[in-house]
């Protein structure tokens, strides 16, 4: 049976903020349908969903979406977001972040939050460049690619953001790309239904300031380049080392069921809450005795 597309205008505030401020052919657009579509099968109410976004072209996604939503301060955006899960645990929440926000100045946060396993669903959107402030280069950007700061190349080795996200011990890590959009929704969806902290790599591509620059073609170019240079988990398997060099390996990389840090946490409230009950039953009988004392000198002070 076919299945019915959702109705997308249900989770997004309101139409006439269409088209959006990103570039015509830009792939966030495609990472914002991807997750509508991942909640939609999830069946879970918009007042139960957050999402929370840093700055960057991918930070305004949160303006559009009908959920409960934070637009937060640059690298920030999983402080925010583990904040509001530590005071509503029960929320699913969303964080959305381009590569520069979640892995130079929100490096640190991004380790801990994979640290601690909180339950966040962080989708990290790798268009390796800073696509909206110029397009200096990022911690994604490739050896030997140009950019407005590494005008005749970059020379710094790129961060692999699943491997940080491994090594950090995140316990869901998965990876595609926007042309896979379906497989990026699927896995999307299998990171939301994980406890701990899931993150969902979705490589992209910046043809206004990457593509510009290093002359990699038009918006279909870039997508196609998406499409030829990757590989499922399964085929990369079959693959040589120095063929899989330069592919973008797709599918889920990690996934460990692990102690969530909300759920640690809540038992550690039980436990000082116990031990705070314990603490006033013992010291009943004393205060009891210094009460009884207190009356009875009271009584001798009226006589």
């Amino acid at each position: 049976m076919k299945r019915e597309e959702p109705e997308i205008y249900e989770y997004l505030r309101h139409k006439k903020k269409f088209p959006g401020v990103w570039c015509a052919g830009c792939g966030i657009g495609i990472v914002l349908g991807s997750i509508i579509r991942a909640i939609d099968h999830l069946h879970i109410s918009k007042d139960d969903v957050a999402m929370i976004s840093g700055i960057g072209c991918s930070g305004r996604m949160s303006v559009y979406v009908d959920f409960n939503t934070m637009h937060t301060t640059h690298g920030r955006a999983l402080a925010f977001a583990t904040g509001l899960k530590m005071a509503r645990p029960g929320m699913h929440v969303l964080v959305v972040m381009g590569d520069g926000d979640a892995l130079a100045i929100g490096g640190n946060h991004f380790i801990h939050a994979a640290r601690r396993n909180i339950d966040l669903t962080a989708i990290v959107i790798n268009n390796n460049i800073y696509g909206m402030t110029g397009g200096q280069y990022s911690p994604t950007t490739p050896q030997g690619a140009l950019a407005t700061t590494a005008p005749f190349r970059n020379i710094e080795r790129p961060f692999s953001t699943c491997d940080l996200a491994m090594a950090a011990g995140a316990s869901y890590v998965a990876r595609s790309t926007v042309y896979h959009a379906r497989e990026l929704e699927r896995l999307i969806e299998r990171g939301m239904r994980k406890a701990g902290f899931a993150v969902i790599e979705a490589m992209s591509y910046c043809h206004t300031t990457f593509g510009k620059l290093n002359r990699t073609g038009s918006p279909v170019d870039m997508m196609r380049s998406l499409q030829e240079n990757s590989v499922s988990l399964a085929a990369a398997a079959k693959l040589e080392d120095a063929e899989k060099k330069n592919k973008i390996i797709r599918g889920v990389l990690a996934d460990h069921d692990l102690p969530e840090y909300t759920a640690e946490y809540a038992k550690i409230i039980e436990d000082a809450q116990a031990a705070a009950g314990s603490n006033v039953a013992a010291a009943q009988p004393e205060r009891d005795a210094r009460l009884a004392s207190a009356q009875k000198r009271r009584v001798r002070e009226e006589v």
